[in-house]
């Protein structure tokens, strides 16, 4: 894998607490910062899925699934109605 150089502007409060948790991990600054944007990157991985999931199950059931749920729970308790 190929590293790249880059340089980043941050708030010196925030420079502070990143190197002190580098030293804290043992291991280099950069180092951290790649371990925080891989775990950003794939929180917004996951939280795209998450909104897909969502947008996916947000309508209603259409007539023909309604029917089969219906149906399906009419079965059931055909089956298990005795067992009770």
């Amino acid at each position: 894998m190929q590293a790249m150089k880059t340089a980043i502007s941050i708030e010196k409060n925030l420079f502070d607490q990143a190197d002190n948790l580098a030293r804290t991990m043992k291991v280099s600054r950069s180092k951290l910062f790649v371990i925080a944007l891989q775990d950003y990157i794939e929180h917004q991985k996951n939280k795209e899925m998450l909104m897909q999931i969502n947008s996916a199950y947000a309508d209603e059931p259409d007539t023909t699934e309604q029917t089969l749920r219906r149906k399906s729970r009419q079965q059931h308790r055909r089956i298990v109605g005795g067992e009770w």
